[in-house]
């Protein structure tokens, strides 16, 4: 498959990883073997964990696991773990690069455009850094720039993963299974949408807009003449990653109080807004120096489509509650089912899982730990799930970790409980707002205009006895057509079998009139027979509808 070798050294990681996971043949069939030789020195010497090589080579692949991180019906329970915490430390690149783009990007120098602006970054990731800065008119704020050429860089490693996935898909089962065309498509569309800062500046816009109920949740703003596709100048959030507060400093605020705030705002990013951050991991999750909550980094964002809003309050709201049956029943509804699909299994192990997850003591509670196991249920029973139950998995998980850390003795379980089926109340309120029921009785009033006509129609029909009922069910036509022709070819089978034994009985009679030396009328008879044969097997052949015709 790969003709120029040189093309892949960079990517010696894909080689190590297969062999990983036990496909040392796929190697060889890829063609990837020489690289592995070459990076190792020899065929199959053990792979790093998979955190560890992805992070080693580079910033497409640390992306690519922190998707797959959300895809626990592709990976095993412990890699899943390993790629959620997953992070992209880099070092930083050269100062004199970032004054280079800030100018490219905004048309000025840094200089004219700041008043101050730190050399050193204040944080340092795949696809670019940070570095504090100060407008002319005093603002504090945050400058995000992106790497030099790494969109260069992305596109080549997306077309190298491409062309892997592309090849797994077509030459092995899990990859017809599974589908990793598509998986990498999705990607692709994630990246490229994360390398343009004005999404990721728009997407603040739109966060902040919709918790602007939470007094205690802050999302940085965005200086829009300061934002282009590859800078994004946004507020300067004065705080400390909640991980990193100290005891003392916890005693000092009221952790409970917040992290069901915070608890309250994602569940109403998901359920009610249908727009929600997918990365709340500890990094990106800031206590402030006046005791407020702060989410950064949107650049990983997510969308629940209101046809599914409802279903994914069910299953938190089920899954909370214990209710293996509801929860086993929504999955099916709105997953996509394979040919494979075992339902009996997936509703046992769906069962299982709500169940030890009522019997664990408090501490141990984690309900997106819970959803990211259905998913992978789901997986192994063959009904793949949307995506957007794996991120909101994810980011539930994440959740917890915050929660617990702002407040040891903070229940997500309850608090999932409450602030579900307080939003569920507040849909239900919004259907019947009067934007509702104006539109209800517009559809109530079109239904009167038009319900007098049709019963009319219908009427006269049943008066002239022209009513007709049309069911899609058997063409009784084509069915009897078929009927008889499986009737004239049983009874010609049936004379031709009759042709065959009475030339069989008449070879036994001697007669003067021989064919080939054999009785002339018993001669005509075999041939007859076989030339009806022939016609009857060329006519099935040729005009019969076969299975894979009709597919």
């Amino acid at each position: 498959m790969i003709a120029k070798i040189e093309h892949w050294k960079r990517y010696a990681g894909i080689a190590r990883l297969l062999v990983r996971y036990g496909r040392s043949d796929l190697v060889r069939r890829v063609g990837l073997e020489p690289v592995l030789r070459e990076e190792r020195g020899e065929e199959e010497a053990p792979a790093a964990g998979l955190a560890e090589e992805l992070e080693r080579m580079g910033p497409t692949f640390v992306k690519l696991g922190q998707l797959l991180s959300t895809r626990p019906d592709l990976l095993p329970g412990e890699e899943i773990e390993a790629l959620a915490r997953l992070q992209d430390r880099v070092e930083p690149f050269d100062f004199g690069e970032v004054e280079r783009i800030v100018q490219e990007e905004l048309g000025v120098r840094i200089s004219k455009a700041f008043s101050r602006f730190d050399a050193t970054p204040i944080a340092s990731a795949s696809l670019g850094q940070v570095h504090r800065a100060a407008l002319r008119d005093g603002r504090e704020v945050a400058v995000k720039v992106q790497r030099p050429e790494i969109r260069l860089r992305v596109a080549d490693d997306l077309d190298t993963i491409e062309e892997l996935a592309r090849w797994i898909e077509e030459h092995t089962a899990a990859g017809a299974r599974f589908a990793p065309l598509r998986l990498v498509e999705e990607f692709r569309r994630s990246l490229l949408r994360e390398l343009d800062y004005r999404r990721e500046a728009a997407n603040l816009e739109r966060l902040a807009a919709n918790l602007r109920e939470f007094s205690s949740i802050v999302v940085p703003l965005p200086v829009e003449d300061y934002t282009s596709g590859r800078v994004l100048t946004m507020d300067y959030v004065r705080g400390r990653k909640v991980t990193a507060i100290s005891p003392l400093r916890r005693i000092e605020i009221d952790g409970g109080r917040l992290a069901e705030e915070l608890f309250r705002a994602y569940l109403k990013q998901i359920l009610d807004d249908g727009f929600f951050h997918a990365d709340p991991h500890p990094g990106n999750v800031f206590l402030t120096e006046d005791g407020r909550i702060a989410l950064i980094d949107l650049g990983m964002v997510a969308s629940a489509l209101p046809s599914l809003q409802d279903q994914l309050t069910q299953i938190l709201l089920a899954v909370s509650e214990g209710n293996a049956e509801l929860v086993s029943s929504t999955a099916i509804r709105i997953g996509e089912l394979r040919a494979d699909f075992d339902e009996s299994g997936f509703r046992r192990r769906v069962a299982d899982l709500v169940q030890e997850n009522r019997d664990a003591r408090l501490e141990g509670l984690e309900v997106g730990r819970i959803v990211l196991e259905i998913t992978r249920a789901s997986g192994a029973s063959g009904i793949t799930l949307p995506q957007d139950l794996g991120l909101i998995g994810k980011a539930l998980l994440s959740l917890d970790q915050v929660g617990r850390t702002l407040d040891p003795s903070f229940d997500p379980n309850a608090s999932v409980r409450r602030n579900a089926a307080e939003l569920l109340r507040r849909r239900l309120r919004h259907s019947l707002s009067s934007e509702s029921l104006v539109q209800g009785l517009i559809e109530a009033k079109d239904l009167a205009q038009k319900l007098p006509g049709r019963l009319n129609r219908i009427l006269e029909r049943l008066a002239d006895d022209k009513m007709e009922l049309r069911v899609d069910a058997i063409d009784e036509h084509k069915l009897i057509a078929g009927l008889q022709k499986i009737a004239n070819r049983i009874a010609l089978g049936l004379i031709l079998a009759s042709l065959v034994i009475g030339a069989a009985l008449l070879m036994r009679i001697e007669t003067s009139a021989t064919l080939f030396g054999y009785p002339a009328l018993a001669m005509v008879f075999f041939l007859i027979a076989a030339v009806g044969s022939l016609a009857l097997a060329i006519q099935i052949l040729l005009h019969d509808e076969h299975g894979q015709g009709r597919k």
